[in-house]
């Protein structure tokens, strides 16, 4: 993941345009608010990215840790946050000193991907340790392996038409078969999971999961997992 954390903490192109940026963020915290079940609830959301609208997030829930491996950007949520009492701006290693069972709502969205399996393992694990016994872990925009790169490309054509920018989007496109990302991702690739591998991997983290039923943020091939601890569930049920 390590490479991973140093080309988002570069200046890159990955986004088409400012508008493009702006959605993309805006979106991922709409989706993130509906599952906020409830105004009292602490909510984490773990390699948040820049997070700029994570205003909208705090002003639903009565805390928001935004977690953030990459120390640039880290340092950027720091300075946009620091007047919002309800946001606490957390690196990834700060999060195994948290408090257990201290969270209601963990959102993990299009993380995974760039994780090698062990390290999604350890991840699953601290979600695990914060998370509340009633709590919801939130596992977002999870890529396919019977779904390539085409249809990423279409969801973003597909996006930007509906929201002004696909001249942006053809261009950054072309900009992005040339640039350090496409490169990245054909040296060190991407992680992929069909449904029945990744609910398998979280029941091995101790979760019982199912598939959303819509997927998190813009692209609609890729998919979202719902887990609780795999045992306060059963009861549920059994209750």
């Amino acid at each position: 993941m390590d490479e991973w954390i140093d080309y988002y903490d570069s200046t890159h192109t990955i986004y088409a345009s400012r508008l493009h940026r702006d959605l993309h963020f805006q979106i991922i915290a709409r989706d993130i608010i509906g599952y906020i079940s409830s105004p009292d609830q602490v909510v984490l959301d773990y390699a948040c990215g820049e997070a700029l609208f994570a205003a909208r997030v705090a002003d639903a829930c009565a805390g928001l840790y935004l977690a953030e491996p990459a120390p640039g950007v880290r340092g950027r949520l720091i300075a946009r946050f620091a007047p919002n009492t309800k946001i606490r701006v957390r690196a990834l290693e700060d999060l195994t000193r948290m408090a257990e069972s201290s969270i209601d709502l963990v959102v993990m969205n299009s993380v995974a991907q760039y994780m090698t399996p062990e390290e999604l393992d350890s991840a699953f694990a601290v979600v695990r340790r914060l998370l509340k016994p009633g709590g919801r872990f939130v596992l977002g925009d999870i890529l396919r392996p019977d779904v390539g790169m085409a249809r990423d490309v279409v969801a973003l054509l597909k996006f930007a038409r509906a929201h002004g920018f696909l001249k942006d989007a053809l261009y950054g496109l072309a900009s992005t078969a040339l640039s350090d990302y496409r490169q990245l991702r054909s040296r060190v690739g991407l992680q992929r999971y069909s449904e029945d591998e990744m609910i398998r991997k979280l029941a091995a983290a101790g979760f019982s999961a199912s598939r959303a039923g819509s997927n998190i943020g813009h692209n609609p091939w890729r998919t979202t997992f719902v887990a609780r601890h795999a045992l306060t569930h059963g009861a549920e049920q059994k209750d």
